[in-house]
């Protein structure tokens, strides 16, 4: 069977789509740091849709990776002419296959990073694009502040020094820019953060005003940094995706992407120099991204935290397991309708009741096998950002906050570390540690866990939260999970 490269897409089964374009003809306008699978799932594919209608074929991607872990991505995309394979994962089994090409480079900054500087410096590059999750920001997870300290960020502010970080990288690149008289281009955020570019430009600025400060002015004063919402849930790539694909398509491909049918990209239009046509390829161009943004982060992702810990509690390791039972699925509705809804913005062009029912459903799609210990991971940085702001407005208007308080609690109840089998749980968190110390002493002292004012500041303080979570603790150890929600139901 062939590998994925250029020579083999002629033959490929009418099944898999190519590429329609020359991509011998394309130039990059982009250099992204962090190609993962979202990115390939995401940016990489619109722009793809985009070359394909004829459009945009200055706009190709130079891909960069900074951390160790990316020099096997480097070896994958130099193999294979930057080429994988994008397949969409429909609820009725069915996918759809298709070869992106829109990305023509790939170069790994420990390697060399010269060539990754001067490359953003070209007056070809015109946006510099980033997943880089939300810890490659490098700000403090209690003040929000730049954490200067950090050992790679000392090392890149020292003269001379050769950068490490993509905050060196990038920043030195504008610095040429600066000096050549060249426009800067703009570093558009795609990460799942709220006030993802409020926040890029916040880290950056401070970045580069640590290395000079008459720089950081001018990257404050001229570098846009537009917000997005960007949405499409993209599992790990599995070795039974590589076989699938393998048997399917008739083409090996070292690293595929696989995903959701569901799409969604909400874009600040606010650039320094010209874009593609994003609008032509099904991208939302706004003057203002947060409605959108706390849609998704309230609803959606707040709503993966609610059947996840429930869900792995009562036995389920797939998320759509969790969302195709109907008990569950009352909850995470109960959850969005009653109290996460009433805490939004009007969202434009946005049926909210209909935005519910495609949540449901796409967390019900088996065939995208999302796992329900990925949803639990890193909770110490999601639920402070996607839930608390929902429980604190509530309480202030007194609204409903049962729901989300049994969420809280369920977290809570697994990271005592095993299951309600007596399975053991893996906690992933950065502050595993406090966290699981806290969740042992629970049954003791029900208020352990909620204590920490880190994640939950004064919610300890408020009476009426304290005596929701209480009762959905009590609930999820005397009697369980699933009879904690039929619990909830019949008092809601």
């Amino acid at each position: 069977m062939p590998a994925l490269e250029p020579s083999v897409l002629s033959g490929l089964s009418a099944s898999v789509a190519v590429p329609s374009y020359d991509r011998s003809g394309l130039t990059a306008g982009i250099v992204h740091f962090g190609v993962g699978g979202f990115h390939r799932a995401h940016q990489a594919m619109y722009l793809d849709r985009l070359m394909n209608a004829g459009n945009a074929h200055d706009w190709a991607i130079c891909g960069v990776g900074v951390l160790p872990g990316d020099a096997r991505m480097k070896q994958v995309m130099d193999s294979q002419d930057c080429l994988y394979t994008l397949v969409v994962k429909n609820p009725d089994g069915t996918r759809d296959g298709r070869i992106i090409g829109s990305i023509i480079e790939y170069l790994f900054a420990p390697e060399d990073p010269e060539a990754v500087i001067e490359k953003m410096a070209s007056e070809a590059i015109r946006i510099v694009s980033l997943t880089v999750t939300e810890g490659g920001y490098n700000f403090h997870h209690v003040t929000g502040e730049f954490d200067a300290g950090n050992p790679d960020v000392v090392h890149d502010l020292q003269p001379g020094a050769a950068p490490r970080t993509t905050f060196g990288l990038v920043t030195e690149a504008l610095a040429r820019r600066r000096a050549r008289g060249l426009t800067p281009f703009t570093v558009m955020s795609c990460d799942n953060i709220q006030g993802n570019g409020d926040v890029a430009r916040k880290m950056f600025t401070a970045y580069a005003t640590l290395k000079d400060p008459e720089l950081g002015s001018w990257v404050e004063n001229n570098v846009p940094f537009p917000n997005s919402m960007v949405d499409r849930i993209t599992p790990v790539t599995t070795d039974a995706d590589r076989e699938a694909i393998a048997a399917e398509f008739g083409v090996e491909d070292a690293w595929p992407v696989v995903c959701e049918p569901f799409e969604q990209w909400v874009l600040e239009d606010h650039f320094s120099l010209d874009r593609p046509p994003f609008e032509d390829a099904g991208v939302q161009l706004v003057a203002d991204v947060e409605p959108y943004e706390l849609m998704k982060l309230r609803l959606l992702n707040a709503s993966h935290q609610g059947m996840c810990y429930f869900g792995y509690l009562a036995g389920y390791r797939y998320a759509h397991e969790v969302a195709q039972d109907p008990l569950f699925a009352q909850f995470l509705l109960g959850y969005m309708d009653k109290e996460a809804t009433p805490t939004l913005h009007p969202v434009p062009g946005i049926d909210l009741d209909g935005y519910q029912q495609t949540l449901i459903e796409r967390f019900s799609n088996e065939h995208v096998r999302d796992t329900l210990a990925r949803l639990c991971a890193e909770s110490s940085d999601r639920i402070p950002k996607w839930l608390v702001p929902v429980i604190r407005i509530n309480l202030e208007r007194g609204g409903e906050i049962a729901r989300s308080a049994a969420i809280v609690a369920s977290w809570a109840r697994y990271d005592e570390g095993a299951d309600e089998q007596g399975n053991p749980i893996d906690v992933v968190d950065r502050l595993k540690e406090p966290l699981m110390a806290a969740a042992a002493r629970q049954r003791e002292e029900p208020l352990a866990f909620i204590s920490n004012r880190e994640i939950f500041g004064d919610l300890i303080d408020n009476p009426v939260f304290v005596a929701a979570y209480t009762q959905a603790l009590d609930d999820l150890h005397r009697v369980g999970a699933r009879a904690a929600l039929e619990s909830l139901a019949a008092r809601s």
